[in-house]
């Protein structure tokens, strides 16, 4: 049961994080798993992240091109459309506000968690 719950959480904020780091300045797809892969409970594979692009791609949120790479064949990079960076926005605040009322739901029923 844990780890469905940890599945279903990771989801969502997987996307969010491909949002912010394709936002930060365009990427390619194994550069966005190698830097979700950074943070554990964030680490995401191809397998998970190429559907997931194919899906902000289709929803309009981000847009695609190839550029050559100086070590191999050319690269798909991905960007923020104007439409995905107010998402971003948008998720950013929504994710402030959770992050915060979680937090405080935690202190108050974990005091002993609780350090200073």
């Amino acid at each position: 049961m844990t780890n469905d719950w940890l599945t279903q959480l990771r989801r969502g904020t997987v996307e969010y994080g491909v949002l912010a780091l394709i936002g930060q300045f365009p990427r390619y797809g194994y550069d966005l798993v190698q830097s979700l892969g950074r943070w554990e409970p964030l680490a995401a594979t191809e397998g998970t992240l190429y559907p997931l692009l194919r899906r902000l791609q289709k929803e309009g949120l981000i847009e695609s091109y190839w550029q050559e790479s100086e070590t191999g064949p050319p690269r798909k990079y991905y960007r923020l459309t104007p439409t995905g960076q107010r998402q971003l926005n948008d998720m950013d605040r929504q994710w402030q506000d959770f992050a915060s009322a979680v937090e405080a739901l935690r202190l108050e029923t974990f005091p002993e968690t609780h350090h200073d």
